[in-house]
């Protein structure tokens, strides 16, 4: 049998993360390696002083693999999806008008708000909901978690599967073969809610943000909606929102 040959590449492979791969040709009779060696990080830096790293030839043909570190500094890129998201949401949510004479103290929501909000949206698409309602909201916060207003509603033995069992009662289950979009469009009780939630915050003339509790309060405002009727079902009553209107600047 005559021993083969492997090709000369005259250009090099394109790179790879921060190393470019070139192949040497060495003639050699196909040949398989016991042992397979570790390259380590303490290999890659010490290796030669041109910065280069030569693996003996372990393949099935006897190829000599070298390593040639990048010259250019590898930075890794900051992970933008959250970021992405955080956007997304935010131009989704209802805004106040500017006021003229301060627009600084124009109020925003709240990171927890936010989170809410986007747990909303997440809910209704885990349940197939073609649009998200007061009810999705409400699942919202209390995904999110560490809100005042989720935190006042597990105390009163409101909990997400509670709501998330009402929900389904209530609206039944979707289609099996129905896909929600990414960004499921509020219902009109729902924008009404949001929109409460601003006027709300508006009219008190306090400084800080819109945050879950006013979104809850909001929620709770629509009457006959998902909602409401899921919030009213489990024990929810005017009182308890009042107790809780009283903390509503609290949710820091």
């Amino acid at each position: 049998m005559k021993a083969s040959t492997l090709p000369v590449y005259s250009t090099p492979l394109p790179k790879t993360s921060n190393f470019s791969l070139h192949l040497l040709p060495m003639a050699s009779i196909p040949t398989l390696s016991s042992t397979l060696p570790t390259l380590s990080a303490h290999s890659l830096s010490h290796s030669n002083p041109n910065n280069h790293c030569t693996l003996p030839p372990t393949s099935l043909f006897g190829t000599r693999i070298t390593l040639l570190r990048a010259t250019s500094s590898s930075h890794s890129l900051p992970n933008t999806n959250c970021r992405a998201t955080s956007a997304t949401v935010s131009f989704s949510l209802p805004t106040p008008k500017p006021l003229s004479d301060t627009p600084e103290k124009t109020p925003k929501w709240s990171e927890r708000g936010i989170k809410s909000y986007a747990m909303g949206e997440l809910e209704a698409r885990k349940l197939k909901y073609p649009n998200t309602g007061t009810e999705a909201l409400l699942m919202g916060i209390l995904v999110e978690g560490t809100s005042n207003a989720a935190k006042f509603l597990r105390a009163n033995g409101i909990t997400l599967l509670k709501v998330r069992e009402e929900t389904v009662g209530l609206l039944g289950k979707s289609d099996l073969f129905f896909f929600s979009p990414e960004h499921p469009p509020l219902t009109e009780p729902a924008q009404k809610a949001l929109d409460w939630a601003i006027e709300e915050k508006l009219k008190s003339g306090e400084g800080g943000e819109i945050n879950a509790t006013h979104l809850l309060l909001g929620i709770w405002s629509q009457k006959e909606s998902a909602g409401q009727q899921i919030l009213a079902t489990l024990g929810f009553n005017d009182e308890k929102a009042k107790e809780l209107a009283k903390t509503i600047g609290g949710d820091v």
